[in-house]
């Protein structure tokens, strides 16, 4: 009896290449050339350049004003959409409910939609004094936590955008860019984002961005509360939970 070999996959070559073009320029630090690319993956300078105009064309690339190509922010859209996908709610939840226990007040993921945070995830606070917001619900980047960890790992993409549009929600909302800029400084420093009132008062909030292997915050988690439940030494501690609760969900990323 006679058994057929199991038959390789038809793999479209022109495709496997083009891919292979996207996926160098999009892991390295800096734009590249025809020659460099041609080399480092085997293509001839024609073939490379062909499938580079096509990419750019479809806008997955751009010629950058030096020759050389660099990958655009719509691969980073699809790379983002396709975690999305993947359930962030559904992943982010052990660390969702370990912040919740840890510090007993409401807690949140939210992911950024244009110059907001809306919060796709939450558990309440059970304390009779206590903050809310609703799933869906929305803030302003600048003015939470959750956002403002987002803001500190994408600013220099939206810095532009947010420039003119730090709205005054209370009298600590930063409104001021170069203040923003000295806060979003720090909240890179130390890991995480600290709300002091700014966008309801007397509302504190704690957040830090989910990373993708890439670099960019597809989203954040946040502890938001009422000053007056914020125990001695809270901030430090609130700070510290919420990164270690990121990480962990970025790191689930990193292991997809």
């Amino acid at each position: 009896m006679n058994i057929d070999a199991p038959k390789e996959p038809n793999v479209d070559s022109t495709l496997s290449k083009g891919l292979a073009i996207l996926e160098n320029l999009v892991a390295a630090q800096q734009g590249k050339g025809v020659t460099d690319l041609s080399k480092e993956l085997g293509l001839t300078k024609s073939n490379t350049f062909r499938l580079l105009q096509t990419l750019t064309t479809l806008g997955y690339v751009q010629h950058q004003p030096d020759k050389t190509y660099a990958a655009t922010l719509k691969t980073w859209r699809v790379g983002r959409a396709s975690v999305e996908n993947l359930n962030l709610r559904e992943m982010a939840a052990p660390e969702l409910s370990f912040l919740s226990q840890e510090t007993g007040e409401t807690v949140y993921l939210a992911v950024r939609e244009a110059l907001s945070v809306v919060y796709i995830d939450k558990l309440d606070s059970q304390k009779p004094i206590r903050s809310w917001n609703a799933i869906g619900g929305t803030a302003p980047l600048h003015c939470v936590g959750t956002g403002k960890a987002i803001l500190a790992a994408e600013y220099d993409r939206l810095r532009d955008q947010v420039s003119g549009a730090l709205t005054q929600h209370t009298d600590k909302t930063l409104t001021d860019l170069k203040a923003l800029e000295a806060d979003l400084a720090t909240t890179r420093k130390r890991g995480y984002a600290f709300d002091t009132g700014e966008f309801r008062d007397r509302i504190l909030s704690f957040g830090a961005a989910i990373i993708l292997p890439g670099g960019e915050a597809v989203g954040a988690l946040g502890i938001s509360l009422p000053d007056i439940n914020l125990p001695e030494g809270g901030e430090d501690r609130y700070g510290a939970l919420v990164v270690h609760a990121a990480r962990s969900v970025s790191e689930k990323l990193r292991n997809i």
